[in-house]
């Protein structure tokens, strides 16, 4: 007994040191100066009365890597190409899909769609929206000559030979997507996928304009360019300061958008978005300063929204790099991470620990117990050092490595806190860490040309494969270079098990043999938060942050 709270009383030392030295918190957290609120009490607004002024001004994270739903990997472009463009259905707030350019769809088997677009959906240059241009921007995403970081996702949905075309061996004409008339699509499947409808809500599934698309080539998303289908036309781009658009009068819903213009502020940092928040410059934030959580639910509750989120924060390790080559070097980083001070603490924001890549609240799916999951943090770190010390790292060989992540405030505060853990409890280490702007992160990261790298992966539909599939040898963001021939086997038997059941049960065995082979340390699963003025009206979040501009409106204050 006296033992064990020896051994507590050092990890409290531990936590409060690190934490004090983090954001100037004790362990239990709290603000030491709280700022004045200034804000309006949603209680003293009418929801029914809308301001003279329907401007939403939001902050976008950063500058978007392109507006090309074909050349997009981020979230950052979803959020602004939700707006612009408009898929077949369109997310809801309940985690399912509502009709987008799509009014209805249909289907006997799961494998063969029909879907029946609106006559009254058209272009912001008054062309009308066909099936035809689905057609078109369909072949165009999984065409190699577009080089498009999503080509791999028709694949994944089991559109038929889309695999086969984004690996060049059949033309783009050969995808299963065919215009039966101007108004109806049909998409043939090599197998059944019963969630398939739920998968079109990603931005990379958007039409594009084909002849503005081969008039302009890759300056067709230039402002003086750019037509879009969505609930809003692009308007104004100024790189690192702005994004704005305007209410698309044509869009088939027009109607019922009551925004006439939203502005995008590319802010990378969360520290400086929450002082232009709280300065009254901005409606919704993207992100919250962690340091700054518990103050702003004291003082700003009802501003501050929190939602389960189908993500999970982790670190990948380049599987293809010595020693991260090494199972036993990856667990070894692995086990010596304390989830619980990374998510309750250093977080802080409803966070959990995380010890699987599918967060648990995907529906279909229940974690499966796996050794190191069940093992105490003090039984980990034990196993930890034994692993490093099999591996041959010791204080006359310490392992040495580089950490990259993208510019953020967040971000370095869980880096900074996973290297000191790591020099606490592994010792023989030496970190060193390594920040890049958003764009060259992402194409550092594509490259491969790292030796542990944070990253983050968001579902794109509400089904365990929009997490697991990411680790497939052929996965197109499996940047970590992971590759297990058993692991491909069970994800491909599941894409074809209609049984709700027996697919979980493959998933939550490609889970255990994640768990042995480590090719990346999950952290935490994600929250959706963020910070929306009690003016802003209609903000609704789904599990997978899909809010639509067009959805919200601005209350008289």
């Amino acid at each position: 007994m006296r033992r064990n709270q020896s051994s507590y009383s050092r990890r409290s030392w531990y936590l409060g040191a690190l934490l004090t030295a983090l954001f100037g918190l004790t362990a239990c957290g709290g603000p030491s100066e709280p700022s004045a609120d200034t804000s309006t009490p949603a209680a003293a607004l009418d929801p029914t009365k809308l301001a003279a002024d329907q401007t939403l001004v939001r902050g976008n994270g950063s500058e978007p890597e392109s507006l090309d739903p074909h050349k997009i990997s981020g979230k950052v472009e979803s959020g602004l190409l939700r707006d612009l463009m408009e898929t077949l259905v369109i997310a809801a707030a309940d985690g399912g899909v509502r009709p987008g350019v799509a009014e209805s769809w249909d289907t006997t088997d799961n494998q063969t769609y029909i879907f029946n677009l609106r006559k009254n959906a058209k272009w912001t240059n008054g062309d009308p929206v066909s099936a035809d241009d689905f057609v078109y921007s369909w072949r165009r995403l999984v065409d190699p000559a577009t080089a498009s970081k999503y080509a791999w996702y028709l694949a994944a949905a089991k559109v038929k030979n889309a695999q086969d075309i984004s690996e060049g061996k059949q033309p783009p004409e050969n995808l299963g997507v065919e215009a039966l008339d101007p108004q109806t699509l049909k998409v043939s499947l090599e197998a059944p996928v019963p969630y398939f409808v739920s998968m079109l809500v990603h931005a990379s599934t958007s039409p594009v304009h084909q002849a503005t698309v081969e008039e302009f080539g890759d300056q067709w998303t230039r402002v003086e360019n750019f037509v879009g289908n969505g609930a809003f036309k692009l308007t104004e781009w100024v790189v690192n300061e702005r994004i704005e658009y305007v209410k698309n009068e044509l869009y088939w819903d027009a109607a019922n958008v009551k925004l006439e213009r939203v502005r995008n502020l590319p802010i990378a940092s969360p520290n400086a978005e929450l002082k232009r928040y709280e300065a009254g410059e901005i409606d919704f934030a993207y992100d919250i300063p962690i340091e700054h959580i518990h103050r702003l639910k004291k003082e700003r509750g009802d501003e501050v929204k929190t939602t389960p989120y189908i993500g999970t924060y982790y670190y990948e390790f380049n599987n293809t790099r010595p020693p991260f080559d090494d199972a036993r070097v990856r667990k070894a980083l692995a086990y010596a991470i304390d989830r619980e001070i990374m998510a309750h603490k250093v977080m802080g924001r409803g966070e959990e620990p995380s010890f699987h890549l599918t967060p648990g609240v995907v529906k279909g799916f229940d974690a499966p117990p796996t050794p190191w999951s069940q093992k105490s943090q003090q039984e980990r770190v034990a196993k930890a050092k034994a692993l490093l010390a099999e591996a041959g790292y010791t204080a006359n060989n310490p392992l040495k490595f580089s950490v990259l992540y993208n510019t953020n405030d967040n971000h370095k505060k869980v880096a900074v806190a996973i290297s000191a853990m790591w020099k606490q409890n592994l010792q023989h280490v030496d970190v060193t860490l390594e920040n890049q702007e958003w764009k060259t992160y992402l194409s550092t990261r594509a490259n491969t040309d790292f030796d542990i790298a944070r990253a983050g992966w968001i579902g794109d539909y509400n089904e365990p494969s929009t997490m697991l599939k990411l680790l497939l040898t052929d996965g197109g963001s499996n940047y970590a270079k992971y590759s297990n021939p058993s692991y491909d086997a069970l994800l491909a038997k599941s894409s074809k098990e209609m049984d709700m059941g027996k697919r979980a049960e493959y998933y939550a065995q490609a889970e255990e043999i994640l768990a042995e082979d480590m090719p990346i340390a999950p952290i935490y699963q994600y929250v959706i938060q963020h910070m929306v003025k009690p003016h802003v009206g209609g903000y609704a979040a789904d599990p997978l942050d899909n809010y639509y501009s067009k959805d919200m409106w601005i209350i008289e204050h």
